[in-house]
């Protein structure tokens, strides 16, 4: 079932106005501020923190904060961070909110515009924005964001980039992804006795390539969740850490052992 929220904001995108619940103008000016406003329920909130795992170590950045919740209820569970919204209205609205949850040495709000936010700071950023802004947005998060940095969107994906998770509410969807460090290149990987040559290639989290040194020429299949690697070789499946400054990568094999890689 569609919500009543992704369908006022499929309206809004068309028309090319801003949602004050977070719903941003693919421009970088609002056409109007005096329209409705979505906010995201608690229910869909809470879910969407949980997804993430946030907690105290956490620096939350809601892009579209409307009247704060999110931040405001990150900041319950003894994380900090801030939310940017364009209309100010909602600003001081978050602000009064995280006064009343006794949260104002945590978090902050800023009047201003998602595109001129520096998202770096970020272990977790949080959105509720449309469809072509998400996909403007996506390069940013690829470049900006470290490895390991959790993005949550409520109702909207983006695009090609697979989530890592997903939740089906009924009325709301969260999607999920986690950062993923860069494994393209060509590496020699060592498993017990044997040495193997592969050369990988990577759209996002997804990582593929050609291997070989063994029997006969074999398919790398896998995935990025942050520095953390998992692939699949010759019938076996890996789990291993990137330390992306060294050019490494280890880790143990399904049924025992050790594996070590080497990038160059």
């Amino acid at each position: 079932m569609i919500s009543f929220a992704r369908t006022l904001a499929a309206f809004a995108f068309a028309a090319g106005l801003l949602l004050g619940a977070g719903v941003q103008a693919q421009n970088n000016t609002p056409s109007r501020l005096d329209v409705p406003y979505v906010p995201t329920d608690q229910r869909t909130v809470d879910a969407m923190l949980d997804m993430a795992g946030v907690g105290p170590n956490d620096f939350v950045i809601d892009l579209g904060s409307g009247d704060g919740r999110i931040v405001v209820s990150a900041a319950k569970r003894g994380a900090r961070g801030f939310g940017v919204d364009l209309n100010p209205q909602r600003i001081k609205e978050a602000n009064e909110n995280a006064e009343r949850a006794n949260v104002t040495d945590k978090i902050k709000f800023y009047n201003q515009n998602l595109f001129d936010t520096k998202i770096g700071e970020a272990t977790v950023l949080t959105m509720y924005l449309l469809p072509s802004v998400n996909m403007q947005l996506r390069p940013r998060l690829f470049a900006e964001l470290k490895p390991g940095t959790r993005v949550v969107s409520h109702d909207f994906d983006m695009g090609d980039w697979q989530p890592d998770n997903q939740s089906d509410l009924g009325n709301d969807q969260i999607y999920f992804w986690i950062i993923p460090a860069q494994a393209s290149g060509r590496w020699t990987i060592r498993s017990g006795s044997e040495t193997y040559t592969a050369t990988l290639t990577q759209k996002h989290q997804e990582i593929m390539g050609t291997t070989t040194g063994g029997s006969k020429p074999s398919q790398l299949t896998g995935r990025m969740h942050g520095y953390e690697a998992r692939f699949s070789l010759y019938g076996k499946r890996y789990i291993g850490k990137l330390d992306s400054s060294k050019g490494t990568m280890s880790g143990t094999v399904q049924g025992g052992g050790a594996w070590t890689a080497t990038k160059g």
